[in-house]
């Protein structure tokens, strides 16, 4: 099988996975006939048919399919190590675009990104905050190496490392409401008063809504601190990170409306980075970093935030 080549694999996976010759084609930029012909030479070079071509659409033959298993298994590692390459290729990065997302305690990730940068003096930080669905789509559009963010687990584009849950609490400031606080209190309840909401970064915001009152008034904000201020000050209602407002149910500046009908939430915050795209020495090891520090800043927030008031 000494003929055997890369380009006749790409042919031959191109023709399954796109159903037909002309398809296979336009996916790989080359001519019908050029794709054919590779895939002929593949076949003659194995002694194999691996195609069946006596019906309206081709399809794989027992053996056909065999080897299509292990062409992409093969087409995978190649595609690995060519990243692998570009990565040695690349250097040290001049800079990193790090994303942080509106749920983050910043003293901690601030604290984490400025004890690894600080050994870093050739590479330039550029960091961004962003809300709700900002995160995603910057890291989606090749504009972050990195989040620090909420995910979704199951989107086989990103891989992810778990940093700690943040749990989110309904509150009001005493006497911002007209009848007595308790668990049983009701949307309808609350739809006169002034919802505080986090303002969506992203350029296409994802048609989500995080604990709206369905037809309530609601002022936006441009991060928790700010939505913390307003609901203080009572200017409005809304949910808030346990961590930041720990002190504030505390010294009861704060109330809970936490019930039957407000249950409150959690979100499990990560850092993530896009698995299909090369990460250079710098980024790696700025990974490997907040691997090894995930633990020890999980402890850094619960007993930081219970010391100060």
């Amino acid at each position: 099988m000494d003929g055997l080549t890369i380009h006749q694999l790409l042919c031959f996976d191109a023709v399954v996975t796109e159903g037909g010759f002309q398809a296979a084609a336009e996916r790989l930029l080359r001519s019908q006939p050029a794709v054919s012909s590779a895939v002929k030479n593949l076949e003659t070079e194995l002694r194999l048919t691996l195609l069946d071509r006596s019906g309206y659409r081709v399809s794989l033959t027992e053996a056909g399919r065999s080897f299509h298993q292990r062409t992409r298994v093969f087409l995978q590692e190649l595609r690995s190590l060519r990243d692998h390459a570009t990565q040695l290729a690349m250097g040290e990065e001049s800079e990193l675009r790090v994303v942080i997302g509106d749920l983050c305690p910043l003293p901690e990730i601030l604290g984490l990104l400025r004890s690894f940068f600080d050994g870093c003096p050739g590479t330039r930080l550029h960091l961004h905050f962003e809300a709700i669905t900002g995160p995603w789509e910057r890291l989606l559009d090749d504009e972050a190496d990195l989040i620090l963010h909420h995910i979704d687990k199951s989107d086989p584009r990103l891989e992810f490392l778990d940093l700690f849950t943040v749990k989110l609490v309904p509150v009001v400031a005493p006497g911002f409401l007209r009848f007595p606080v308790s668990q049983s209190i009701t949307p309808e309840q609350m739809r006169d008063y002034v919802q505080c909401v986090i303002r969506d970064t992203a350029q296409r915001p994802a048609p989500r809504d995080y604990y709206l009152v369905e037809g309530a008034r609601s002022w936006t904000v441009s991060d928790q601190l700010m939505k913390r201020e307003l609901i203080l000050q009572g200017m409005g209602w809304g949910h808030l990170p346990r961590y930041l407002i720990e002190q504030d149910l505390r010294a009861a500046r704060l109330l809970p409306i936490l019930g039957k009908h407000f249950k409150g939430g959690q979100v499990e915050l990560v850092a993530a980075r896009r698995r299909d795209t090369p990460h250079g020495p710098v980024a790696d090891r700025l990974w490997h970093y907040i691997r090894a520090q995930a633990a020890d800043l999980t402890a850094t927030v619960k007993t930081s935030r219970a010391r100060k008031d």
